[in-house]
């Protein structure tokens, strides 16, 4: 596995596209197109939330129906959710438009959305923007880059990833792209996620892996306890590195699943790490845990913990905080055998074990809980499962953000 520069035009036969159609902003690029050069299997996980928008229904029917996909159009600025018949006919409007500009089948574009809920989308600037889309397309760096930076709200910076893996002989490449920095709580979060690869993989298999996989990526974000009405994640495989084709699973399945983590693990580190007003990225890692299922609701219970997030903001190593917060998780622990550490690059330190708090030094714990990336890690001393979660602290700019964002 290696790591490598890009997003989305990583892999073979992906080309991308921003243009600022002026949706609702102004000034900045806010349309992103991407495109495989030839017929791809993809798969699609979607918001728990039972208010979905309409780029949702319709994604979530292509998943159902068709075999295969060539293009996705997303917007920022207006989610085209609570839009009733007219938003789904705008997705359809949209398909329509990639097929007049491309020749791409509608039953082979999927469309997402995201920004404020109950505005019905400027139906004319965003045909408009298909076809300017589709003069543009390309494969640089560069392009995957504009994309991802076309899908931001209050996200403060462009977030991709983008590995290799050898599969069957073949250099397989896996790159992604994403937004999400609000509204974000665990069974996906207000995000947009979108991942190419040219792994040759079956439709079945890839989106298997991608509903494993994000039980342990997207599912473990949360920044404010709100689950969104858009919250999509799409993976597009063309098959273009020549790989055997993975249709079960075996050791080339493997390899692929702990590719598409490391891309999905990064987005999800970085949307926690921008959380709106967000000073630090704050990491929940629990090991030892009876069960995978309680590790996961353990350390999910200390990201989304606002009380834990302001200790996190105040960078007081509080233990009640984050003991609290395991407490009510669902998962049953005895706190008398038990311990917490507080980690970054600044250093570790324990801060309670087996039942009460040892002497510990503050001003040390203090600038470890400064640094911009901060774990509190649990051992609950029960086996050997064990689960990570992001979140980010809670500042005073999250409630001024969140305020306005109408405005």
């Amino acid at each position: 596995m290696k790591q490598i520069t890009g997003g989305v035009t990583a892999a073979k036969g992906f080309r991308a596209a921003a243009v600022e159609a002026g949706i609702k902003y102004q000034g900045r690029t806010d349309m992103a197109m991407i495109v495989s050069d030839v017929p791809a299997a993809f798969a699609g996980v979607f918001t728990t939330n039972v208010v979905k928008a309409a780029p949702v229904k319709w994604d979530q029917r292509m998943v159902e129906r068709e075999a295969y996909a060539k293009a996705v159009v997303a917007n920022a600025g207006i989610a085209n959710a609570c839009t009733g018949q007219e938003g789904m006919d705008y997705c359809r409007q949209t398909a329509e438009a990639v097929e007049a500009s491309l020749g791409i089948p509608q039953d082979q574009t999927l469309v997402a959305s995201t920004g404020v809920i109950g505005m019905q989308l400027p139906i004319e600037k965003l045909t408009a923007g298909v076809r300017a889309l589709s003069e543009k397309l390309g494969d640089s760096i560069e392009d995957g880059h504009a994309a991802a930076r076309a899908i931001m709200t209050t996200d403060t910076e462009p977030k991709e990833a983008a590995v290799t893996v050898e599969i069957g002989g073949k250099t397989v490449t896996v790159g992604g792209m994403c937004k999400g920095s609000g509204m974000i709580h665990p069974n996906m979060c207000t995000m947009l996620s979108f991942v190419t690869t040219d792994a040759s993989i079956s439709k079945e298999m890839l989106q298997e892996a991608l509903q494993e996989d994000v039980k342990d990526t997207y599912n473990m974000v949360t920044v404010d306890g709100d689950t969104s009405t858009n919250d999509t994640a799409l993976v597009l495989a063309n098959g273009m590195a020549g790989n055997p084709k993975i249709t079960e699973k075996n050791g080339d399945y493997r390899k692929f699943a702990e590719a598409l983590n490391q891309v999905n693990t990064a987005l999800a580190r970085k949307m926690a790490g921008d959380g709106e007003g967000a000073t630090a990225l704050f990491e929940a890692k629990v090991i030892h845990a009876d069960t995978k299922e309680n590790a996961r609701k353990l350390a999910r219970s200390v990201v989304g913990s606002s009380l834990s997030k302001a200790a996190i903001f105040g960078h007081d190593a509080n233990c009640g905080r984050f003991l609290c917060a395991l407490g009510y998780s669902g998962a049953d622990f005895d706190p008398e055998k038990m311990e917490l550490y507080a980690k970054s690059r600044a250093g570790e330190i324990l801060f309670y074990c087996d039942g009460k708090v040892p002497d510990f030094d503050e001003e040390k714990a203090a600038k470890i809980l400064s640094e911009e990336e901060v774990t509190v890690l649990a051992d609950m001393k029960m086996g050997e499962a064990e689960a990570t979660a992001w979140g980010c602290d809670l500042t005073y700019d999250y409630v001024k953000i969140n305020a306005d964002y109408r405005s």
